[in-house]
């Protein structure tokens, strides 16, 4: 069985037991999170599609944990004019492992 999720602003297509790395989200390590925003639920040949969200789906899950991602460098550079700008991000993220989908 899969779902397809949004969070963070992002569409997911999930299962049972798979790992995502999502935007952050305000939980710790180990507690549970429950996204009720579902846009499609697929099993086997049979697929509930929602408008926009399927009524009365939810997807399970438990944060692993939470995280920055690998820097990237920002440089800005103007020829000729001495404009030179270094700028580093690392994007912070959450770790989750889908545990149920009930549809």
């Amino acid at each position: 069985m899969n779902a397809i999720i949004v969070t963070g602003g992002k569409q997911y297509k999930v299962a049972e037991g798979d790992t995502l790395f999502i935007e952050k989200l305000n939980v710790e390590a180990g507690d549970k999170v429950v996204f009720d925003q579902v846009l499609a639920v697929l099993d086997g040949d049979k697929a509930t599609f929602g408008t926009p969200n399927v009524a009365g789906a939810t997807v399970e899950a438990n944060t692993v944990k939470n995280g920055k991602g690998k820097k990237i460098r920002i440089f800005k550079y103007n020829p000729k004019k001495g404009y030179r700008k270094r700028q580093g991000h690392r994007q912070p993220y959450t770790k989750v492992e889908i545990t149920k989908i009930n549809a």
